[in-house]
């Protein structure tokens, strides 16, 4: 099993605190096995015991009777006998209406340090979720990053070649995944993950009316990753196909599918004027794994995942991650934590001088002093003016 000590040490200080942990990922990215690492710790290292903890995983069918607060709330009421503090743990909250109100009234008068966990960005986002303010931490949990599938499957630092990444990009790193041995083994059990993402987090959750109009906007994205898309060019697409839908709809739909966790949005950041700007964001996979299942025969950009997975890795360090405007053009990737800046472009190889043109070429109207790097799969190191450049697997694999 693989430690995930990079969310464990982000949520460790808060293991006595009375506010209230809440872990979101999308569905299978490793959010139970994250709350029994927790558990173990607070056995091993903080001396609670097992009858202090309050385990509940409510898409199991043993807690099918828990629907709402009312549910939630006697049954782990009558489980604290005693004025010893407790250890609540709560996976998959969504499933109970109003879970809130129940939250609420454990952090209001139990001795108790609640964890919870969501398959959905806006688990705490609606109009009930007013009664938890100010009183949460939130994490935000990823698959495996590719340091953590070459954890996974032994191969160490050194070792980690071109062979490892490219199954990475191709297949992803939903935990469960590297359980199966076959390619036609991980397509089916990926396929049945994307379905039930689908089914659960975005049809039945989001109440979608037009199923037709989402399963090809999903597609259509799905298998574009990396790319800027608006409501405007995605309703032009429709039409393409002889189907006409509303930008309003598309727009409704592509937040349901982020609010999933399928897809990640990145804003685009205007590096001269030092602004978010709203329009024409890009999208990019939380599991590039979703791609391949996807994939009929149309031939995904090498290049457009590689960038997803330096998006995606950069999420997961920490950073706010935006796409750069210069006045000439774009940076791939502007990476904002603790009110400094890092600039990364991301390219699969600098094959030619006309690509080290455009990668190195991209930082010219850039004329702070903040780290510009470009990533590739190239090992020459191509370093210049300033600009570090990395390979992509070093990059992946440094701690």
């Amino acid at each position: 099993m693989v430690k995930r000590e990079l969310y464990l040490k982000r949520i460790r200080p808060f293991y006595e605190s009375d506010l209230i942990k809440v872990i979101t990922g999308i569905r299978r990215c490793g959010k139970s096995i994250l709350l029994k690492q927790i558990m173990d710790e607070m056995k091993e290292n903080h001396g609670v015991t097992d009858d202090h903890i309050i385990y509940m995983n409510l898409e199991d069918m043993k807690y099918a009777f828990v629907k709402n607060a009312m549910d939630l709330y006697g049954y782990v009421e009558k489980l604290i006998v005693d004025e010893e503090k407790y250890y609540i743990f709560l996976d998959e909250i969504q499933m109970v209406e109003e879970f809130e109100r129940a939250i609420n009234s454990f952090h209001a008068t139990k001795n108790v340090s609640i964890f919870i966990t969501g398959s959905n960005s806006r688990l705490l986002s609606g109009e009930m979720a007013t009664l938890l303010t100010g009183r949460y931490v939130s994490f935000r949990v990823m698959p495996f990053r590719f340091q953590e599938m070459c954890e996974m499957l032994g191969v160490k630092k050194e070792e980690a070649s071109e062979k490892e990444f490219m199954d990475y990009i191709t297949w992803g790193g939903m935990p469960q995944r590297f359980y199966f041995k076959t390619e036609e083994e991980t397509k089916v059990f990926m396929t049945d993950l994307y379905d039930s993402i689908v089914l659960k987090d975005i049809f039945w959750r989001g109440q979608v009316r037009d199923v037709d109009a989402l399963n090809r906007l999903l597609e259509y994205i799905v298998l574009n990753p990396s790319q800027t898309f608006s409501p405007t060019s995605i309703a032009k697409y429709f039409e393409s196909v002889n189907r006409k839908v509303a930008p309003d709809t598309i727009y409704n739909y592509m937040e349901k599918i982020v609010a999933a966790m399928v897809m990640n949005k990145a804003m685009r950041y205007d590096i001269r004027g030092k602004r978010v700007l709203t329009r024409f964001d890009k999208y990019y996979l939380t599991d590039v794994g979703f791609g391949k299942i996807k994939n009929t025969g149309f031939k995904t950009e090498i290049g457009a995942l590689i960038e997803n997975v330096v998006y995606n890795e950069l999420l997961v360090r920490g950073y706010e991650v935006y796409v750069g405007k210069t006045t000439k053009g774009e940076i791939d990737f502007v990476a904002v934590k603790d009110g400094k800046k890092e600039y990364y472009q991301v390219a699969y190889l600098l094959a030619t001088e006309d690509v080290i043109e455009r990668e190195f070429g991209a930082y010219k109207d850039i004329q702070d002093n903040y780290p510009k790097y470009v990533l590739s799969m190239d090992r020459f190191d191509f370093s210049r003016d300033g600009i570090i450049h990395q390979n992509m697997i070093d990059f992946l694999l440094e701690r």
